[in-house]
């Protein structure tokens, strides 16, 4: 195998035929040795070739009787240089500032970024194969954001729950709202065309807790299984014509441009971690950077963003 291939860690998920959070987990335990190209993580061919072959190792182990002296692993959790990776799951762009800080003031820590929805982000969490995890999930019975799917999920987990910041969420309409969209009940409409997102994101939640709240089934919506990935894709779909709505947040709709969009709902972004002996070093650090001038003035350039309870406490356990 050539020397100078290396791959993303999205070309490794398809290779090995596995998710790419499980590759992200391998990394931080330091089973699959990566470097970083920009904001990009890669990981050379000929490392990719040593795993599956101490993969192969391990499954041929089993079949063998044990040795007849204990052997001893060396701990898994911290990579070359002594630096350990924290993966963090999400996808707006106050995660990637909230990572140039953590390298600037959190010695000791490789971050890693998983472009993952909010309720496969916790879902990854439970497993174990996130660090910090960045939720915006609304639960329609009590109007509370994140914590009562936090709850469900983490159950006798001991994790802190902080704010990131709040934002708003409606729907992505074509330029100037031809159809005289105004709410959540509009989406009854008969014809009405749709761009969805992805199952396990915010806004897909966000969508689904609507539709119940309105008594709208999913069949009535023209679209329903048409999924995209990110906030930008779903408001270009809109821009583009070949959707009527989306669900979203208002910066996307800024950046993208030729489309309108209508604020529905005042939507908390949260980061979740878990509590242990390991991480609370970093976690003091997180801290102090979610509550530093210095973070706060950076996301403050970015319209859109209310940082009023930035580096609160919500919930700890």
């Amino acid at each position: 195998m050539s020397s100078d291939i290396s791959y993303t860690t999205e070309e490794i998920a398809k290779l090995l035929k596995i998710s790419k959070l499980t590759v992200y987990d391998l990394i931080k335990k330091g089973e699959l040795p990566s470097y970083r190209v920009g904001k990009q993580m890669r990981v050379d061919a000929a490392d990719l070739e040593a795993y599956k072959q101490r993969a192969k190792g391990l499954q041929a182990a089993e079949h063998r009787p044990a040795p007849a002296e204990p052997v001893s692993f060396q701990p898994a959790a911290v990579g070359a240089g002594g630096t350990r990776s924290v993966v963090i799951t999400g996808q707006d762009i106050s995660l990637d500032i909230l990572v140039k800080h953590m390298e600037k003031h959190t010695p000791g820590i490789r971050p890693l970024r998983a472009y993952v929805g909010s309720l496969d982000s916790l879902i990854a969490m439970y497993r174990g194969e996130s660090d910090i995890v960045s939720t915006h999930l609304l639960d329609g019975d009590t109007g509370e954001y994140n914590l009562p799917y936090i709850k469900r999920i983490l159950v006798g987990f001991p994790y802190l729950v902080v704010n990131l910041l709040s934002r708003k969420a409606g729907l992505y309409v074509q330029k100037g709202n031809p159809l005289g969209l105004k709410d959540w009940a509009d989406l009854s409409r008969t014809g009405l065309r749709l761009v969805n997102r992805e199952k396990g994101s915010g806004a897909r939640v966000l969508l689904d807790e609507q539709l119940r709240l309105h008594g709208i089934r999913r069949d009535q919506l023209q679209g329903y299984g048409e999924e995209q990935t990110n906030h930008i894709a779903v408001a270009g779909t809109v821009a583009a014509g070949e959707a009527d709505v989306g669900v979203g947040i208002e910066k996307a709709a800024a950046i993208v441009g030729g489309v309108d969009f209508i604020p529905l709902i005042e939507e908390r972004y949260d980061l979740v971690v878990l509590k242990s002996a390991e991480n609370m070093p970093w976690i003091e650090s997180l801290m102090g950077i979610l509550r530093s001038e210095e973070f706060r003035r950076e996301l403050q350039s970015i319209a859109g963003y209310d940082l009023s309870r930035t580096g609160e406490i919500l919930l700890e356990t």
